[in-house]
C-alpha cells in the first residue's frame, strides 16, 4: 500500500521519469528460488528502449555529431523509435523513423503522435520484417540531409550504455544477490549493456540471452518470425553489441510459447507483457523449477503489452497465423498457479 505522505516529484521532461522501475515476484518455489521481472514498461513510451534512445541522443551531441535543429534518423521496429521521439521532441530535433510493417500498428501510431515523420521501406499488407532494408535506407536519408545524425542503435556503443542505469538499480534493489539475469537479445544493448556493469559489482551472474526462433545471432535455422523488437532476421547484420565473450547461454524462444507465455501471465496476474518478453519469461520459468534454493533469477521485461491487444492478444489474429495453442497457455498457467509466490497462493485458495 502507498505511504500517504508520499509526494511524487514534479518534473519539467519527460525523460526525467527515466528509470527506477518496479521487480515483480511472478513465482517462487517451495525451496524459496524466485523469478522476478524488471518491468521496464513502467518507463515513459512504456518501453525499456527510451534509456538508450536518450543515450544515443547525448552521445552525439557530446562528440559534435548533433548540432541545434539537427535530424535524428534510425531504423526501428517501433519502441526505439518512441524513445528517440521523445528526446528529440525535448531537445529541439526533428525525428525520421524508417520502419516496415513488421512493428505493431500502435507503435506506428505512437511515434506519429509524437511528432515523428514515418519513412516505409515495405508496402502495406505486407508484415515482412525488413530490417536490412530499414538500416539501408536510414544510412543513406541521413547521409544525404544536412544536419542529420543516424543513431545506428545496432553498433552504437552509447545503446549499451543507456543500460547500465539498469545494474545499478537492480544491484541496488536486491544487495546483489542475482544469480540468472535473463534478457531478450535484438541490438543486444539491453541484455548486454545491463550484464556487463552488473558483473563489476556481481561477477558470478550468469547472462542469458533469448532470441526467436528463426532470428540468427545464435546460430540457424533461419525463417520468418513475428516477435518484434528482438532478433536479428536472415539478411540483416548480427549488430556489434551483442557480446558472445559476456554470454553464458544463448537460446531460442518460438513465437507460440513466447505469446502463449505472454497472454497466460496476462490472466493470471493482471499484467501485460510484451510478446518478445513472453519469450523471456517463458524461459525463466522453463528454469525456476531446477534453480538452487533460495536463489534469483531476474528477467528483463522490455516493454507491456498495451501495444500488442490487436495482434498477441487477438485470438483471431494468432489463429489466422497459426499461433493460438491454448493448451500451451493452459499448462503455463499451471506452472504460474503452482510457483505464485505464497501470498498470492492465499488470495486464489
Amino acid at each position: 500500500m502507498a505511504d500517504p505522505l508520499h509526494r511524487p516529484p514534479i518534473v519539467r521532461r519527460v525523460s526525467e521519469l527515466i528509470g527506477a522501475t518496479p521487480l515483480f515476484e511472478l513465482a517462487r518455489t517451495e525451496g524459496g528460488a524466485r523469478l522476478l521481472l524488471k518491468l521496464e514498461q513502467f518507463n515513459p513510451t512504456g518501453t525499456a528502449k527510451i534509456r538508450m534512445a536518450r543515450q544515443m541522443i547525448l552521445d552525439a551531441e557530446e562528440r559534435g555529431l548533433l548540432r541545434p535543429g539537427g535530424r535524428v534518423v534510425e531504423s526501428t521496429s517501433g519502441n526505439t523509435g518512441l524513445g528517440l521521439a521523445v528526446i528529440a521532441a525535448e531537445r529541439g530535433y526533428a525525428f525520421t523513423a524508417v520502419v516496415d510493417r513488421h512493428a505493431a500498428a500502435d507503435k506506428l501510431r505512437a511515434m506519429t503522435a509524437l511528432g515523428a515523420e514515418l519513412v516505409h521501406v515495405t508496402q502495406e499488407g505486407d508484415e515482412e520484417l525488413a530490417t536490412a532494408a530499414r538500416e539501408e535506407y536510414a544510412a543513406k536519408l541521413a547521409a544525404d540531409s544536412d544536419n542529420a545524425y543516424f543513431t545506428e542503435q545496432h553498433n552504437n556503443p552509447a545503446n549499451g550504455l543507456g543500460y547500465h542505469p539498469v545494474a545499478h538499480e537492480l544491484d541496488a534493489a536486491l544487495d546483489g544477490r542475482i544469480d540468472v539475469l535473463i534478457g531478450a537479445v535484438g541490438t543486444g544493448g539491453g541484455l548486454f549493456g545491463t550484464g556487463r556493469e552488473l558483473r563489476r559489482t556481481v561477477p558470478d551472474v550468469r547472462i542469458v540471452g533469448v532470441e526467436p526462433k528463426g532470428s540468427i545471432a545464435f546460430g540457424p535455422p533461419a525463417h520468418d518470425y513475428y516477435q518484434s523488437g528482438t532478433g536479428t532476421p536472415e539478411g540483416a547484420a548480427i549488430g556489434l553489441l551483442v557480446d558472445y565473450d559476456l554470454l553464458d547461454e544463448g537460446v531460442k524462444v518460438g513465437d507460440v510459447e513466447a505469446f502463449g507465455t505472454a497472454r497466460a501471465v496476462a490472466r493470471r496476474t493482471g499484467l501485460l507483457i510484451g510478446g518478445s518478453a513472453g519469450g523471456v519469461v517463458f524461459e525463466a520459468l522453463r528454469r525456476l523449477p531446477h534453480a538452487p534454493p533460495g536463489s534469483t533469477i531476474v528477467a528483463l521485461v522490455n516493454d507491456g503489452g498495451e501495444k500488442y491487444l490487436d495482434t498477441v492478444f487477438d485470438d483471431a489474429w494468432m489463429a489466422a497465423r497459426d499461433l493460438l495453442d491454448l493448451h500451451l497457455e493452459g499448462e503455463i498457467d499451471e506452472v504460474l498457479t503452482r510457483l505464485r509466490p505464497l501470498e498470492d497462493r492465499r488470495v486464489h485458495h
